[in-house]
Protein backbone atom coordinates (compact mmCIF):
# COMPACT_ATOMS: atom_id res chain seq x y z
CA UNK A 1 0.00 0.00 0.00
CA UNK A 2 2.70 2.15 -0.26
CA UNK A 3 3.07 4.70 2.14
CA UNK A 4 -0.10 4.88 3.47
CA UNK A 5 -0.20 4.22 6.63
CA UNK A 6 -3.17 2.32 8.81
CA UNK A 7 -5.00 1.98 12.10
CA UNK A 8 -5.33 -1.26 14.07
CA UNK A 9 -8.59 -1.45 12.54
CA UNK A 10 -7.19 -1.34 8.85
CA UNK A 11 -8.73 2.17 7.98
CA UNK A 12 -5.78 4.29 6.00
CA UNK A 13 -5.07 7.18 8.01
CA UNK A 14 -3.89 10.53 6.17
CA UNK A 15 -0.43 12.27 7.20
CA UNK A 16 -0.82 15.04 9.54
CA UNK A 17 0.62 18.34 8.45
CA UNK A 18 3.56 20.12 9.86
CA UNK A 19 2.93 22.08 13.31
CA UNK A 20 4.60 25.10 11.56
CA UNK A 21 2.07 25.28 8.77
CA UNK A 22 -1.10 24.95 10.74
CA UNK A 23 -0.05 27.60 12.99
CA UNK A 24 0.61 29.91 10.31
CA UNK A 25 -2.97 29.20 9.41
CA UNK A 26 -4.82 30.49 12.70
CA UNK A 27 -2.50 33.24 12.28
CA UNK A 28 -3.60 34.58 9.14
CA UNK A 29 -7.27 33.49 9.82
CA UNK A 30 -7.09 35.77 13.07
CA UNK A 31 -5.59 38.73 10.66
CA UNK A 32 -7.61 38.61 8.17
CA UNK A 33 -10.91 38.58 11.04
CA UNK A 34 -8.60 41.34 12.49
CA UNK A 35 -8.66 43.26 9.40
CA UNK A 36 -12.43 42.89 8.74
CA UNK A 37 -13.61 43.80 12.41
CA UNK A 38 -11.37 47.10 11.51
CA UNK A 39 -12.63 47.67 8.25
CA UNK A 40 -16.37 47.15 9.68
CA UNK A 41 -16.02 49.48 12.33
CA UNK A 42 -14.48 52.13 10.18
CA UNK A 43 -16.22 52.66 7.78
CA UNK A 44 -19.22 55.10 8.09
CA UNK A 45 -22.60 55.48 6.27
CA UNK A 46 -23.83 59.11 5.85
CA UNK A 47 -27.50 59.15 4.57
CA UNK A 48 -28.90 61.21 1.81
CA UNK A 49 -30.31 64.03 4.01
CA UNK A 50 -27.08 64.33 6.74
CA UNK A 51 -23.28 65.16 6.90
CA UNK A 52 -20.61 63.52 8.68
CA UNK A 53 -19.17 65.47 11.29
CA UNK A 54 -15.09 65.05 11.48
CA UNK A 55 -13.63 65.08 14.78
CA UNK A 56 -9.76 64.55 14.48
CA UNK A 57 -8.16 62.49 17.75
CA UNK A 58 -4.70 61.72 17.04
CA UNK A 59 -1.89 62.48 14.55
CA UNK A 60 -2.55 65.98 13.34
CA UNK A 61 -0.66 68.07 15.98
CA UNK A 62 -2.54 70.98 17.91
CA UNK A 63 -4.48 73.52 16.25
CA UNK A 64 -3.35 77.41 16.70
CA UNK A 65 -3.94 79.29 19.83
CA UNK A 66 -6.99 81.30 18.46
CA UNK A 67 -8.88 78.49 16.11
CA UNK A 68 -11.16 76.17 16.77
CA UNK A 69 -12.05 74.42 13.29
CA UNK A 70 -9.00 72.68 11.76
CA UNK A 71 -8.25 73.07 7.93
CA UNK A 72 -4.69 71.36 7.99
CA UNK A 73 -5.56 68.01 9.32
CA UNK A 74 -4.53 69.26 12.67
CA UNK A 75 -6.36 67.85 15.63
CA UNK A 76 -9.94 68.48 16.57
CA UNK A 77 -13.19 69.58 14.61
CA UNK A 78 -12.56 69.29 10.76
CA UNK A 79 -13.53 71.92 8.23
CA UNK A 80 -14.20 69.10 6.02
CA UNK A 81 -17.47 66.92 6.75
CA UNK A 82 -18.40 63.54 5.14
CA UNK A 83 -20.95 63.87 2.45
CA UNK A 84 -23.76 61.48 2.18
CA UNK A 85 -22.64 57.60 1.00
CA UNK A 86 -20.03 55.12 2.44
CA UNK A 87 -16.29 55.87 4.25
CA UNK A 88 -13.76 54.22 5.18
CA UNK A 89 -10.90 53.51 7.30
CA UNK A 90 -12.40 56.12 9.57
CA UNK A 91 -11.00 54.58 12.60
CA UNK A 92 -12.67 55.24 15.51
CA UNK A 93 -9.66 55.56 17.89
CA UNK A 94 -8.30 58.01 15.18
CA UNK A 95 -11.81 59.80 14.43
CA UNK A 96 -15.33 61.05 15.93
CA UNK A 97 -17.75 60.92 13.36
CA UNK A 98 -21.36 62.74 14.47
CA UNK A 99 -24.40 62.98 11.99
CA UNK A 100 -25.95 65.96 11.39
CA UNK A 101 -29.08 66.44 9.99
CA UNK A 102 -29.25 69.14 6.87
CA UNK A 103 -30.45 72.94 8.11
CA UNK A 104 -33.98 73.32 6.84
CA UNK A 105 -35.46 77.04 6.26
CA UNK A 106 -39.09 76.60 5.84
CA UNK A 107 -40.87 79.54 3.48
CA UNK A 108 -41.71 82.30 5.50
CA UNK A 109 -38.46 82.27 7.52
CA UNK A 110 -35.01 83.33 7.39
CA UNK A 111 -31.53 81.71 8.51
CA UNK A 112 -29.04 84.08 10.78
CA UNK A 113 -25.80 82.78 10.56
CA UNK A 114 -22.97 83.68 13.15
CA UNK A 115 -19.68 82.20 12.47
CA UNK A 116 -17.95 80.14 15.66
CA UNK A 117 -14.19 80.67 14.15
CA UNK A 118 -12.98 82.93 11.47
CA UNK A 119 -10.89 86.73 11.27
CA UNK A 120 -11.66 88.81 14.21
CA UNK A 121 -14.18 91.80 12.90
CA UNK A 122 -12.29 94.78 12.24
CA UNK A 123 -12.75 97.32 14.47
CA UNK A 124 -16.33 99.14 15.10
CA UNK A 125 -17.78 96.94 13.73
CA UNK A 126 -20.45 94.34 14.84
CA UNK A 127 -21.55 92.09 11.58
CA UNK A 128 -19.45 90.77 9.02
CA UNK A 129 -19.88 92.24 5.88
CA UNK A 130 -22.43 90.43 3.29
CA UNK A 131 -21.14 87.52 1.18
CA UNK A 132 -21.25 88.26 -2.55
CA UNK A 133 -21.56 84.31 -2.83
CA UNK A 134 -23.36 82.82 -0.17
CA UNK A 135 -22.47 79.47 -1.07
CA UNK A 136 -19.15 80.23 -0.82
CA UNK A 137 -19.51 81.40 2.80
CA UNK A 138 -20.92 77.81 3.71
CA UNK A 139 -18.33 76.10 2.58
CA UNK A 140 -16.30 76.02 5.67
CA UNK A 141 -12.84 75.37 5.02
CA UNK A 142 -13.25 78.03 2.29
CA UNK A 143 -14.91 80.30 4.80
CA UNK A 144 -11.63 80.08 6.81
CA UNK A 145 -8.90 80.19 4.45
CA UNK A 146 -8.79 81.81 1.19
CA UNK A 147 -12.67 83.42 1.76
CA UNK A 148 -10.92 84.83 4.41
CA UNK A 149 -14.32 84.81 6.79
CA UNK A 150 -14.91 86.76 9.68
CA UNK A 151 -15.95 85.17 12.85
CA UNK A 152 -19.31 86.58 14.55
CA UNK A 153 -23.09 87.46 13.51
CA UNK A 154 -23.25 87.36 9.09
CA UNK A 155 -25.05 89.77 7.31
CA UNK A 156 -25.98 87.15 4.71
CA UNK A 157 -28.63 84.98 5.53
CA UNK A 158 -30.18 81.78 4.48
CA UNK A 159 -33.06 81.51 2.18
CA UNK A 160 -35.55 78.83 2.51
CA UNK A 161 -34.45 75.75 1.57
CA UNK A 162 -32.35 72.60 2.65
CA UNK A 163 -28.48 73.32 3.32
CA UNK A 164 -25.51 70.99 4.25
CA UNK A 165 -23.43 72.59 6.75
CA UNK A 166 -20.70 72.26 9.13
CA UNK A 167 -22.98 73.12 12.51
CA UNK A 168 -19.70 73.14 14.65
CA UNK A 169 -18.68 76.45 12.80
CA UNK A 170 -22.23 77.77 11.96
CA UNK A 171 -24.50 78.79 14.49
CA UNK A 172 -28.28 78.93 12.81
CA UNK A 173 -31.23 80.95 14.27
CA UNK A 174 -34.21 81.12 11.95
CA UNK A 175 -36.51 83.78 12.27
CA UNK A 176 -39.47 85.41 10.18
CA UNK A 177 -38.74 86.93 7.24
CA UNK A 178 -39.46 90.17 6.63
CA UNK A 179 -43.03 90.94 5.28
CA UNK A 180 -44.15 94.23 4.47
CA UNK A 181 -47.89 94.19 3.72
CA UNK A 182 -50.26 96.00 2.14
CA UNK A 183 -51.15 99.59 3.08
CA UNK A 184 -47.61 99.25 5.06
CA UNK A 185 -43.73 100.40 4.46
CA UNK A 186 -41.06 99.34 6.08
CA UNK A 187 -38.22 101.89 7.54
CA UNK A 188 -34.77 100.67 8.17
CA UNK A 189 -32.61 101.26 10.77
CA UNK A 190 -29.17 100.13 9.89
CA UNK A 191 -26.46 98.76 12.53
CA UNK A 192 -24.15 98.28 9.26
CA UNK A 193 -22.30 100.20 6.51
CA UNK A 194 -20.26 103.45 6.47
CA UNK A 195 -21.22 106.02 9.01
CA UNK A 196 -21.99 109.16 7.60
CA UNK A 197 -23.30 112.85 8.83
CA UNK A 198 -26.77 113.90 8.57
CA UNK A 199 -28.45 116.56 9.65
CA UNK A 200 -31.76 115.41 9.64
CA UNK A 201 -31.24 112.11 10.81
CA UNK A 202 -31.84 110.15 7.55
CA UNK A 203 -28.76 108.44 5.59
CA UNK A 204 -28.61 106.88 1.95
CA UNK A 205 -29.68 103.41 1.65
CA UNK A 206 -26.38 100.91 2.51
CA UNK A 207 -25.15 103.40 5.06
CA UNK A 208 -25.13 102.98 9.39
CA UNK A 209 -28.25 104.96 10.26
CA UNK A 210 -32.02 105.25 9.27
CA UNK A 211 -32.63 104.72 5.44
CA UNK A 212 -34.13 107.84 3.89
CA UNK A 213 -36.21 105.19 1.97
CA UNK A 214 -38.47 103.14 3.02
CA UNK A 215 -39.04 99.56 1.60
CA UNK A 216 -41.74 99.08 -0.01
CA UNK A 217 -44.99 96.17 0.22
CA UNK A 218 -42.95 92.30 -0.39
CA UNK A 219 -40.98 90.00 1.07
CA UNK A 220 -37.33 90.48 2.04
CA UNK A 221 -34.20 88.73 3.34
CA UNK A 222 -32.43 90.37 5.76
CA UNK A 223 -30.57 89.90 8.76
CA UNK A 224 -33.63 91.87 10.75
CA UNK A 225 -30.63 92.27 13.39
CA UNK A 226 -28.57 93.96 11.66
CA UNK A 227 -31.14 96.10 9.80
CA UNK A 228 -33.82 97.12 12.46
CA UNK A 229 -37.45 96.59 11.41
CA UNK A 230 -40.15 99.36 11.39
CA UNK A 231 -43.36 98.80 10.03
CA UNK A 232 -45.38 101.96 9.67
CA UNK A 233 -48.78 101.98 8.52
CA UNK A 234 -49.61 104.51 5.29
CA UNK A 235 -52.88 104.25 5.28
CA UNK A 236 -55.52 106.63 6.59
CA UNK A 237 -55.73 106.80 9.93
CA UNK A 238 -58.97 108.25 12.41
CA UNK A 239 -58.72 109.32 16.23
CA UNK A 240 -61.50 110.53 18.50
CA UNK A 241 -61.05 111.81 21.57
CA UNK A 242 -64.95 110.96 22.46
CA UNK A 243 -65.96 109.53 25.55
CA UNK A 244 -66.26 106.17 23.63
CA UNK A 245 -64.01 105.29 20.75
CA UNK A 246 -66.13 105.12 17.18
CA UNK A 247 -65.93 101.70 14.76
CA UNK A 248 -62.91 101.07 12.70
CA UNK A 249 -60.81 103.96 14.42
CA UNK A 250 -57.61 103.25 15.95
CA UNK A 251 -57.45 102.99 19.42
CA UNK A 252 -55.00 104.63 21.16
CA UNK A 253 -52.69 103.74 24.39
CA UNK A 254 -53.61 106.23 26.80
CA UNK A 255 -57.94 106.18 27.90
CA UNK A 256 -59.86 107.64 25.55
CA UNK A 257 -61.70 110.70 26.76
CA UNK A 258 -62.72 114.29 25.12
CA UNK A 259 -60.20 116.96 25.54
CA UNK A 260 -60.68 119.38 28.60
CA UNK A 261 -59.75 122.79 27.93
CA UNK A 262 -60.10 126.12 30.23
CA UNK A 263 -61.77 129.32 28.53
CA UNK A 264 -60.55 132.80 29.07
CA UNK A 265 -63.75 133.64 31.86
CA UNK A 266 -62.44 130.05 34.08
CA UNK A 267 -64.76 127.89 32.14
CA UNK A 268 -63.19 124.05 32.29
CA UNK A 269 -65.35 122.12 29.57
CA UNK A 270 -64.55 118.69 27.60
CA UNK A 271 -64.50 119.23 23.62
CA UNK A 272 -64.90 116.14 21.65
CA UNK A 273 -62.18 116.29 18.75
CA UNK A 274 -61.67 113.98 15.41
CA UNK A 275 -58.61 114.24 13.72
CA UNK A 276 -57.80 112.08 10.31
CA UNK A 277 -54.05 112.02 9.54
CA UNK A 278 -51.80 109.59 7.83
CA UNK A 279 -47.88 109.25 6.73
CA UNK A 280 -47.03 109.17 3.35
CA UNK A 281 -44.64 106.61 2.09
CA UNK A 282 -42.18 109.54 1.40
CA UNK A 283 -42.34 110.89 4.77
CA UNK A 284 -42.00 107.54 7.08
CA UNK A 285 -38.49 107.46 7.69
CA UNK A 286 -38.57 110.85 8.94
CA UNK A 287 -41.31 109.89 10.89
CA UNK A 288 -39.70 107.25 12.93
CA UNK A 289 -36.48 108.91 12.87
CA UNK A 290 -38.10 111.66 14.99
CA UNK A 291 -40.64 109.95 16.95
CA UNK A 292 -40.83 106.20 16.22
CA UNK A 293 -43.20 103.55 15.09
CA UNK A 294 -47.14 103.93 14.57
CA UNK A 295 -47.84 103.80 18.57
CA UNK A 296 -45.69 106.27 19.47
CA UNK A 297 -46.56 108.53 17.19
CA UNK A 298 -50.14 108.77 18.04
CA UNK A 299 -49.17 108.23 21.64
CA UNK A 300 -46.26 110.62 21.88
CA UNK A 301 -46.60 113.00 19.43
CA UNK A 302 -50.02 113.18 17.18
CA UNK A 303 -52.37 113.32 20.98
CA UNK A 304 -50.11 115.30 23.15
CA UNK A 305 -49.98 118.21 20.17
CA UNK A 306 -53.91 118.28 19.65
CA UNK A 307 -54.36 118.61 23.24
CA UNK A 308 -51.88 121.08 23.62
CA UNK A 309 -53.60 123.37 20.74
CA UNK A 310 -57.07 123.13 21.70
CA UNK A 311 -56.26 123.69 25.26
CA UNK A 312 -54.18 126.84 23.82
CA UNK A 313 -56.63 128.13 21.68
CA UNK A 314 -59.46 127.90 24.49
CA UNK A 315 -57.67 129.79 26.51
CA UNK A 316 -57.57 133.00 24.40
CA UNK A 317 -61.65 133.23 24.44
CA UNK A 318 -64.79 133.22 26.30
CA UNK A 319 -66.92 130.06 26.96
CA UNK A 320 -69.73 131.57 25.09
CA UNK A 321 -67.47 132.89 22.66
CA UNK A 322 -65.79 129.24 21.98
CA UNK A 323 -69.45 127.49 21.77
CA UNK A 324 -70.21 130.09 19.40
CA UNK A 325 -66.93 129.81 16.98
CA UNK A 326 -67.19 126.55 16.40
CA UNK A 327 -65.91 126.54 13.14
CA UNK A 328 -63.68 129.27 13.23
CA UNK A 329 -61.96 127.20 16.39
CA UNK A 330 -61.85 123.77 13.85
CA UNK A 331 -60.01 126.00 11.40
CA UNK A 332 -57.21 127.86 13.49
CA UNK A 333 -56.86 124.18 14.83
CA UNK A 334 -56.58 122.12 11.93
CA UNK A 335 -54.34 124.71 10.12
CA UNK A 336 -51.60 124.85 13.76
CA UNK A 337 -51.59 121.17 13.85
CA UNK A 338 -51.00 121.00 10.23
CA UNK A 339 -47.98 122.86 10.37
CA UNK A 340 -46.75 121.17 13.70
CA UNK A 341 -47.17 117.76 12.73
CA UNK A 342 -45.52 118.24 9.21
CA UNK A 343 -42.30 119.17 10.70
CA UNK A 344 -42.61 115.43 11.84
CA UNK A 345 -43.78 113.86 8.52
CA UNK A 346 -47.30 113.44 9.95
CA UNK A 347 -49.83 115.09 7.66
CA UNK A 348 -53.26 115.95 8.99
CA UNK A 349 -56.16 115.40 6.76
CA UNK A 350 -58.95 116.50 8.50
CA UNK A 351 -59.68 117.83 12.27
CA UNK A 352 -63.79 118.69 13.86
CA UNK A 353 -65.30 119.08 16.46
CA UNK A 354 -68.65 117.57 18.21
CA UNK A 355 -69.90 118.41 21.12
CA UNK A 356 -68.64 121.37 23.09
CA UNK A 357 -69.14 121.48 26.54
CA UNK A 358 -71.94 119.27 28.66
CA UNK A 359 -74.75 120.07 31.58
CA UNK A 360 -72.48 119.75 34.49
CA UNK A 361 -69.62 122.06 33.00
CA UNK A 362 -71.82 124.41 30.45
CA UNK A 363 -75.34 123.87 31.75
CA UNK A 364 -75.75 127.40 32.78
CA UNK A 365 -74.27 128.98 29.97
CA UNK A 366 -75.99 126.92 27.46
CA UNK A 367 -79.51 127.38 29.12
CA UNK A 368 -78.72 131.42 28.90
CA UNK A 369 -77.30 130.43 25.25
CA UNK A 370 -80.24 129.15 24.28
CA UNK A 371 -82.41 131.75 25.74
CA UNK A 372 -80.67 133.90 23.41
CA UNK A 373 -81.25 132.06 20.93
CA UNK A 374 -84.69 131.76 21.06
CA UNK A 375 -84.96 135.45 22.01
CA UNK A 376 -82.78 136.09 18.44
CA UNK A 377 -85.03 134.28 16.73
CA UNK A 378 -88.50 135.77 17.78
CA UNK A 379 -86.41 139.01 16.83
CA UNK A 380 -85.52 137.99 13.41
CA UNK A 381 -89.20 135.97 13.31
CA UNK A 382 -90.87 139.57 14.21
CA UNK A 383 -88.44 141.31 11.71
CA UNK A 384 -89.63 138.87 8.72
CA UNK A 385 -92.81 139.84 9.88
CA UNK A 386 -92.24 143.63 9.84
CA UNK A 387 -90.83 142.89 6.23
CA UNK A 388 -93.08 140.87 4.71
CA UNK A 389 -95.93 143.52 5.99
CA UNK A 390 -94.25 145.65 4.36
CA UNK A 391 -93.83 143.65 0.91
CA UNK A 392 -97.45 143.59 1.35
CA UNK A 393 -97.87 146.90 1.86
CA UNK A 394 -95.49 148.08 -0.86
CA UNK A 395 -97.21 145.15 -3.19
CA UNK A 396 -100.86 146.81 -2.32
CA UNK A 397 -99.23 150.46 -3.21
CA UNK A 398 -97.85 149.33 -6.31
CA UNK A 399 -101.02 147.64 -7.60
CA UNK A 400 -102.91 150.65 -6.53
CA UNK A 401 -100.89 152.96 -8.29
CA UNK A 402 -101.23 150.52 -11.23
CA UNK A 403 -104.45 150.41 -11.50
CA UNK A 404 -104.48 154.35 -11.39
CA UNK A 405 -101.62 154.47 -13.72
CA UNK A 406 -104.33 151.97 -16.27
CA UNK A 407 -107.62 154.54 -15.33
CA UNK A 408 -104.96 157.47 -16.18
CA UNK A 409 -103.89 155.33 -19.32
CA UNK A 410 -107.44 154.53 -20.09
CA UNK A 411 -108.98 158.01 -19.55
CA UNK A 412 -105.90 159.29 -21.81
CA UNK A 413 -106.38 156.93 -24.52
CA UNK A 414 -110.23 158.40 -24.18
CA UNK A 415 -109.27 161.69 -24.64
CA UNK A 416 -107.13 160.78 -27.29
CA UNK A 417 -110.41 158.86 -29.46
CA UNK A 418 -112.69 161.84 -28.90
CA UNK A 419 -110.04 164.37 -30.04
CA UNK A 420 -109.51 162.16 -33.05
CA UNK A 421 -113.68 161.40 -33.60
CA UNK A 422 -114.24 165.18 -33.56
CA UNK A 423 -111.10 165.48 -35.67
CA UNK A 424 -113.12 162.75 -37.86
CA UNK A 425 -116.26 164.67 -38.00
CA UNK A 426 -115.11 168.13 -38.70
CA UNK A 427 -113.15 166.53 -41.87
CA UNK A 428 -116.40 164.54 -42.68
CA UNK A 429 -118.60 167.62 -41.93
CA UNK A 430 -116.20 169.97 -43.92
CA UNK A 431 -116.18 167.65 -46.60
CA UNK A 432 -119.88 167.06 -46.87
CA UNK A 433 -120.27 170.99 -46.90
CA UNK A 434 -117.54 170.96 -49.64
CA UNK A 435 -119.13 168.62 -51.43
CA UNK A 436 -122.90 170.64 -51.01
CA UNK A 437 -121.14 173.40 -52.09
CA UNK A 438 -119.47 172.11 -54.88
CA UNK A 439 -122.71 170.20 -56.27
CA UNK A 440 -124.80 173.74 -55.16
CA UNK A 441 -122.06 175.59 -57.27
CA UNK A 442 -122.06 172.75 -60.07
CA UNK A 443 -126.09 173.00 -60.12
CA UNK A 444 -126.22 177.00 -59.86
CA UNK A 445 -123.69 177.19 -63.10
CA UNK A 446 -126.33 174.39 -65.05
CA UNK A 447 -129.03 176.11 -64.29
CA UNK A 448 -127.42 179.48 -65.46
CA UNK A 449 -126.72 178.21 -68.45
CA UNK A 450 -130.47 176.50 -68.95
CA UNK A 451 -131.87 179.74 -67.62
CA UNK A 452 -129.90 181.53 -70.59
CA UNK A 453 -131.28 179.09 -72.95
CA UNK A 454 -134.52 178.90 -72.02
CA UNK A 455 -135.27 181.45 -69.81
CA UNK A 456 -135.93 181.51 -66.13
CA UNK A 457 -139.22 180.62 -65.85
CA UNK A 458 -138.64 177.49 -67.99
CA UNK A 459 -135.26 176.66 -66.68
CA UNK A 460 -137.41 177.10 -63.14
CA UNK A 461 -140.01 174.27 -64.70
CA UNK A 462 -137.22 171.85 -65.27
CA UNK A 463 -135.88 171.82 -61.95
CA UNK A 464 -139.31 171.63 -60.69
CA UNK A 465 -139.92 168.45 -62.89
CA UNK A 466 -136.84 166.67 -62.01
CA UNK A 467 -137.65 167.04 -58.23
CA UNK A 468 -141.35 165.60 -58.83
CA UNK A 469 -139.47 163.09 -60.54
CA UNK A 470 -137.00 162.09 -57.95
CA UNK A 471 -139.02 162.62 -55.00
CA UNK A 472 -142.11 161.18 -56.12
CA UNK A 473 -144.15 164.28 -55.62
CA UNK A 474 -147.74 164.26 -55.66
CA UNK A 475 -148.83 167.18 -57.72
CA UNK A 476 -152.87 166.19 -58.44
CA UNK A 477 -155.18 167.11 -57.55
CA UNK A 478 -153.68 169.11 -54.93
CA UNK A 479 -152.37 171.21 -57.77
CA UNK A 480 -154.77 174.64 -58.74
CA UNK A 481 -154.34 177.03 -61.67
CA UNK A 482 -155.31 180.24 -61.44
CA UNK A 483 -155.61 182.26 -64.65
CA UNK A 484 -153.38 181.78 -67.66
CA UNK A 485 -149.83 181.88 -67.96
CA UNK A 486 -146.60 180.32 -66.91
CA UNK A 487 -145.83 182.04 -64.24
CA UNK A 488 -148.93 180.90 -62.58
CA UNK A 489 -148.63 177.04 -63.41
CA UNK A 490 -145.04 177.06 -62.48
CA UNK A 491 -146.32 178.85 -58.86
CA UNK A 492 -148.84 176.09 -58.30
CA UNK A 493 -146.36 173.58 -58.83
CA UNK A 494 -143.77 174.92 -56.69
CA UNK A 495 -146.47 175.07 -53.94
CA UNK A 496 -147.70 171.56 -54.44
CA UNK A 497 -143.85 170.39 -54.39
CA UNK A 498 -142.79 172.38 -51.37
CA UNK A 499 -145.76 170.84 -49.36
CA UNK A 500 -144.83 167.09 -51.09
CA UNK A 501 -141.42 167.70 -49.19
CA UNK A 502 -142.58 168.92 -46.16
CA UNK A 503 -144.77 165.63 -45.76
CA UNK A 504 -141.91 163.56 -46.84
CA UNK A 505 -140.06 164.97 -43.94
CA UNK A 506 -142.88 164.14 -41.51
CA UNK A 507 -143.08 160.63 -42.25
CA UNK A 508 -139.24 160.45 -42.37
CA UNK A 509 -139.28 161.83 -38.84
Amino acid sequence: MGNSQVNWDGVPVRPKLPTKLAGAGIIIFVLLIVVAVLAFSSTVNIAGDQVGIVEKKLLGGKLPPDRIIAVDGENGIQADMLMPGWHFWKFPWLYKITKVNDLQIGDGFVGLVTAKDGQSLPPDTVYAPEWEEPDKMRDAKYFLTDGNGYKGPQLTVLKPGNYKINTKLFEVKTMPVLNVEVGQVAVIKSNVGPNVESEDRLVPVGNRGVWDSALKEGKYYYNTEAYEVTLIDIRQIKVSYTAQVEGGERKTGQPTKPITVRSADGFTFPVDVRITYKVEPANAPKAVAMIGGDELILDKLVTPRVRAIFRNNAEKVKALDYVQSRSLQEKQSSQMLKEDLEKNGITVLDISIGEIGDEASLGTLLKTLTDREIALQEQLTLEEQQRAAEKEKELKRTEQEAEEEMRLATATYGVKVAEEDKKKVVIAAEAEAEQIALVAEAKANAYEMISKVVGPDNAALLEIMKLVATDEIKITPDVMVNGGGTGGTTDALMGTMLKGMLDKEVKTK
